[in-house]
């Protein structure tokens, strides 16, 4: 994705998410800006150019429904909540004060990224041989035909997939798909998935860069 889609703000005080929330749209084409409280929030809603908000619930200065409330007296910027595991929330009540969508925290990349997409209305295909990958809709098809992936996998080939030509190391793996799902990562686990891609599939496109990562090439 070469184009910039749109500023998104991200809003959540934890600076591990924030940063791998802001390196994941990043690199998937949108511009963003990063806040971690809810006053300079309202502050950045208020004064720049803002296509989309991603707003944790629990902020230090004001929660993220106070912000909801705030952003909604103003404008009708899409918002996606998003919420800890076990978190007392409720999202029938955000909904009700104007919220676009809600995420549950640990979550894939690729289902956040599909759910800006979707309210954004951006339908982006990327193709590579006969295999395509629809990344609103969170499809893989081959000639056609939808390829039965996990989660898990199909976040991993997206993210060869948007760095075609491209090394992607094992870090940056772990970094990207793993760190944001909660999961244990151990040394032969990449390796494992990888493989089970590559029988899905039933071409083998993912070129191994011994020592270092992964790559997929345009044709």
């Amino acid at each position: 994705m070469d184009d910039k889609l749109g500023k998104i703000l991200i809003v959540d005080d934890d600076e591990n998410i924030n940063e791998l929330i802001d390196m994941y749209l990043k690199s998937s084409g949108y511009e963003t800006k990063k806040c971690f409280n809810g006053l300079d929030a309202c502050n950045i809603v208020t004064n720049d150019n803002i296509g989309l908000v991603l707003l944790d619930i629990m902020l230090p200065g004001k929660d993220g429904v106070e912000v909801l409330k705030f952003i909604r007296k103003q404008s009708n910027i899409p918002v996606i909540m998003l919420t800890a595991k076990g978190e007392v929330f409720d999202k029938v009540l955000a909904l009700e004060l104007g919220a676009d969508d809600y995420i549950t925290k640990p979550f894939l990349s690729g289902e956040l990224l599909a759910r800006i997409n979707k309210i954004l209305n951006v339908n982006k295909l990327i193709k590579v041989s006969n295999i395509t990958i629809d990344t609103n809709k969170m499809l893989v098809l081959k000639d056609n035909q939808e390829i039965n992936l996990t989660s898990l996998e199909y976040q991993l080939l997206l993210l060869l997939f948007t760095n075609l030509n491209k090394v992607v190391t094992r870090d940056k793996i772990i970094d990207k798909i793993f760190d944001l799902t909660g999961n244990d990562v151990y040394d032969n686990t990449i390796t494992v998935y990888l493989k089970r891609i590559r029988e899905k599939l039933g071409i083998d496109i993912i070129k191994t860069v011994k020592g270092i990562g992964y790559r997929i090439d345009e044709e």
